[in-house]
């Protein structure tokens, strides 16, 4: 079985990170999915100043906390800088690369040595023959626990394609590969700043994850994308999850 990472863009605030949490948890146990609970504490890269970042970084991560110990569920945050890696490893199992910065020798090496499992987000610029040298910095670092994230590559200005011949190129590293399906579908570099996107395509993409032997899914999800502080653009509405789990689980059984 494909396991899942899913949650939030960003912690907004504890209820709304518990309510996500324990909806995802009820599905994936049905359905017998393992899961991984994601959050950002705090969003480094954004188009504009005034686009939010977070509720403060401590914050944010004591509820990361806390969903692991209410849900017994392993979560994942993303860190921006090496002096981040430690003390976000306080607080959390996976330690994930954001892909724009998956060759930043000093966060990865950084990230290596708190022991955490690493997920390296591939580049929107790079082949996916180039992440074996992101995923050899954190093993050369002492850290075997490596997975890679296919997460679109840039075309042209304003848009994204997923290449699902790199899912079995970057599986041939021997790091198990997660398809990120709804950051595949933003569409960058927008005229008013805001970062767009086609959740239409969110089932179309990961069925096709799937199909493919992706070992993983990264979906991004929000009770009300419309009023999400980040990303809404291209989230998947909360109560969507189960009907495409349970589409993406028969398919994953016809070509077992």
């Amino acid at each position: 079985m494909f396991f899942l990472l899913a949650g939030p863009c960003v912690i907004e605030g504890e209820d709304m990170a518990l309510r996500i949490a324990e909806k995802a948890v009820g599905i994936t146990e049905k359905l017998h999915i393992p899961y991984v609970f994601k959050g950002s504490y705090r969003k480094a890269n954004r188009s504009r100043l005034d686009s939010f970042t977070g509720i403060g970084d401590e914050k944010a991560l004591r509820i990361l906390r806390k969903v692991r110990d209410t849900f017994g569920v392993p979560v994942v945050t993303d860190i921006h800088k090496a002096e981040e890696a430690a003390m976000a490893a306080e607080y959390v199992d996976i330690l994930q690369i954001p892909a724009f910065l998956c060759r930043q020798t000093d966060l990865l090496v950084a990230a290596a040595k708190t022991g955490k499992t690493i997920n390296i987000k591939k580049g929107q610029f790079l082949s996916p023959q180039a992440m074996q040298f992101a995923a050899d910095k954190v093993v050369e670092a002492g850290n075997p626990d490596v997975m890679l994230t296919e997460r679109g590559t840039t075309f042209g200005y304003t848009d994204l394609v997923v290449d699902f011949r790199g899912i079995p190129e970057m599986q041939a590293f021997g790091y198990p590969v997660v398809l990120d399906c709804t950051h595949s579908l933003q569409q960058p570099n927008q005229a008013s700043g805001v970062t767009g996107g086609m959740p239409q395509l969110i089932e179309t993409i990961a069925k096709a994850g799937i199909a493919t032997g992706a070992d993983g899914l990264f979906v991004e999800t929000h009770e009300d994308p419309s009023v999400a502080k980040s990303d809404g653009a291209n989230m998947l509405r909360l109560d969507l999850l189960e009907g495409l789990l349970t589409k993406l689980v028969r398919i994953k059984e016809a070509i077992s």
